[in-house]
């Protein structure tokens, strides 16, 4: 049974009792079931709207992994292709771990793209006793 003729059945109830509306007891009883009446409308119309917006998220679903299909081909992401080296630096800023590449420590300084903090790498003297089996020569 749903809330709408729950609502009905108290009402038809309240009248089978003869329950006077004129009566101060009568009269509360009457605006309770007005008020119950009107909330029962309200959630009926919440969940056709709910149903409604559901079939629609669905159906956005479904236009978008068309889209994904055809656009985006089965393409692995960029990190598992990547053969080179991969390191992790903290910001000391924002305490956010960024992963960089040696082309970047080449550089120097990145900027953490989370906080905007510019980050400089002085490695000299470090690569010297690098054991990783790369050449470290400095570039001057």
């Amino acid at each position: 049974m749903e809330l709408t003729e729950k609502v009905a059945y108290l009402k038809g109830l309240m009248e089978g009792l003869g329950v006077d509306k004129e009566t101060k007891e009568g009269k509360v009883f009457g605006t309770i079931l007005d008020i119950l009446d009107d909330m029962a409308l309200t959630v009926s119309d919440l969940e056709d709207g709910m149903e409604l917006m559901g079939d629609q998220v669905d159906m956005i679903d479904e236009d978008l992994t068309q889209l994904q299909d055809d656009y985006y081909e089965d393409e692995d992401d960029d990190e598992d292709d990547y053969d080179g080296e991969l390191y992790e630096v903290t910001c000391p800023t924002c305490k956010d771990t960024i992963c960089i590449d040696e082309s970047m420590l080449d550089e120097g300084e990145i900027t953490c793209p989370n906080c905007g903090e510019q980050l400089e790498f002085d490695l000299d003297g470090v690569l010297d006793d690098c054991d990783c089996g790369h050449s470290h020569e400095e570039s001057e």
